[in-house]
Parts: C-alpha cells; structure tokens; sequence
C-alpha cells in the first residue's frame, strides 16, 4: 500500500518537530515533497537505529540500494523516493551517499579528526541539502555546496545535542583529537576533569556549526520565493538547539536538548525580523569559502579546488 501524503506529513509531524514546525510555511508542493523526503531518511535511520542484528540491517541497506537502483522497491516510503527522483531528476549520488553514510552506524563509532566529523555530516545531512535543492526546484549548481554547509551544520548540532543518547548507542563523533582518550562508557559517566573537556568540545562543535550556518543561510538567495522563509526558520530553530544546549553548561551527556514551542515561534519572528534583509532579499551575487570543503573534495556537489 503507498505512503499517502497525510502518512509522509504525520512521520515528519512525529519525528522532525522542529522541521513539521517549519514546514508549514512551504508553499504545499514544497511541503509534500520535502516530508515524504524525511520520511525516507527517517524509515533509512530506522534501519539502523532500531535493528539488534546488524548484519541483518546491512543486509536491508543493501536491498535498499539495489531498489533505488532498479527503481522499484515494496517499501511504501522507498517507492515514493524513487517516484520523487524520477520526477525530479534528481541525482542518485547523494542518496547513496546518505545510506553508506548512515550504514557505518551500524559499527561501535568513533571519529578520529575534525575532517573525518565534516565527511560523516556530509554524508548524513549535507547531502539531504542538496536533495532539498531538487525538491525546491533549485538547479544552480552554486547554490549546491551552500545547501551542503546547512546540512552540515545542523548534524553537528544534532551531535551536540545527543552526546549522552549516542555514547549509550557506543558512538562517539566529536573527534578524538578534542576528547583525548575518552571513550562512550566515560562519556556516560564522567568525572569532573572528563566532563570539563566534554563541555569544551561541545562548545567546540557548536562554533564549528555556526560557521557552516553562516555559510548555508547566505545561500538562501539561490531558493525560489516561496521556500526562502521556511528554510530560514528550519535553520535558526535548528540553531536553537545549540543556545539550549549552551544554556546547560554544554553538559548534553546528561540530558537531549528541546526547543520549547514558544521558542520556535520567537526563532520564526527573529527570521522575519532580524534576518530578512539578509536572508530573504533580492539574491546578489555570493562567494562560496572553498576553505569548508577542503575535507570533502571527492564528495558530489562539492565545488572543486586546486588551492586552499
């Protein structure tokens, strides 16, 4: 039976409520492609995070591949993936490139260097801005590598939000050159000297993601109208996360991180506000930094460089 709309916008409503929250000022076809796109990420996350076999979730991500390649799949969400990119043209690289990135969750995770946390958040997140580019019928390819810094900077702040919940899960992604020898299980439980580093590379992390936000909201001006507001409340409510993470001292091994409603709203107003004149007006001519993609040179959408 196919995913009706309603199923793909109450997925989105149940897991993504800071995006069902923003969502709602997509004009409707934006809205109704950009949920049944989460809902594909969700039902992929899902693979992994909710399997207690993974050579048997290994085996269904690799099933998932073949189904997009040979487009057809029985999974209701799948099948209207495939429906999506075929519509869409939208290419298959970055798709696979989220499900390998997701897959190698499947494994204990620890991330050694900084590149190494910039790839992974490509993988998982940077190349949903750049499907997000084909559901908001943006086909400039400037516009891709700042779509890639937007998704970039929310996984780094999801990871900031969630360094309790992933050590639980044995992961760690902020890097081991920030941690030192900290491992998951010192993670759960850490003595003052190991929570002091912990909060330090939270805030670490967290900086490292407002770089990337600058640079992803100075390439709204590349969206159509009807998406520009939207996509810039999704990221300063996204962004949100973060002062609420800063507001607990950094110390998210203790608890996950929530932004209120009221403060989604206030987040809505300062878009409206404070960033529409930047954000929102007449696109001018805007220069990607090549020096965010210097660890991601062999990525789809990346801008090449020969100089950095």
């Amino acid at each position: 039976m196919p995913l009706t709309d309603d199923q793909a916008i109450a997925v989105l409503k149940s897991n993504g409520r800071s995006f069902y929250f923003a969502s709602r000022l997509l004009g409707p076809t934006y809205r109704i492609r950009a949920s049944r796109l989460y809902a594909f990420c969700r039902y992929v996350d899902d693979l992994v995070d909710e399997s207690t076999d993974p050579l048997r979730a290994s085996q269904d991500i690799n099933i998932l591949k073949v189904s997009l390649k040979e487009g057809h799949s029985t999974q209701p969400c799948v099948s209207k993936m495939i429906a999506l990119m075929q519509s869409l043209s939208m290419p298959e690289e970055p798709v696979m490139s989220l499900i390998t990135g997701v897959q190698s969750d499947l494994l204990p995770r620890s991330i050694k260097e900084e590149a190494e946390l910039l790839h992974y958040a490509y993988e998982v997140a940077g190349t949903v801005g750049l499907m997000m580019c084909f559901i908001l019928d943006v086909r400039d390819t400037q516009a891709w590598p700042f779509a890639i810094d937007l998704g970039i900077a929310m996984q780094l702040t999801n990871i900031a939000r969630d360094v309790g919940e992933d050590a639980a899960k044995g992961r760690v992604y902020l890097p081991a050159s920030w941690l030192g020898d900290l491992s998951a299980t010192d993670i759960i439980d850490p003595n003052s000297d190991q929570q002091k580093t912990l909060q330090q590379a939270t805030q670490r992390i967290l900086k490292l993601a407002d770089v990337y936000y600058q640079s992803g909201l100075a390439g709204v001006r590349y969206l159509p109208w009807g998406a520009r507001y939207g996509i810039v409340v999704a990221a300063m409510v996204y962004r949100e996360i973060g002062e609420v993470v800063a507001d607990s001292g950094y110390a998210s091994w203790k608890q996950r991180a929530v932004v209120p409603h009221s403060h989604k709203v206030l987040c809505a107003t300062k878009a409206l506000t404070n960033h529409a004149w930047r954000f929102l007006s007449k696109r001018k001519s805007v220069e990607h930094d090549p020096a965010l993609h210097q660890a991601l040179q062999n990525c789809f959408g990346v801008q090449k460089t020969t100089n950095v």
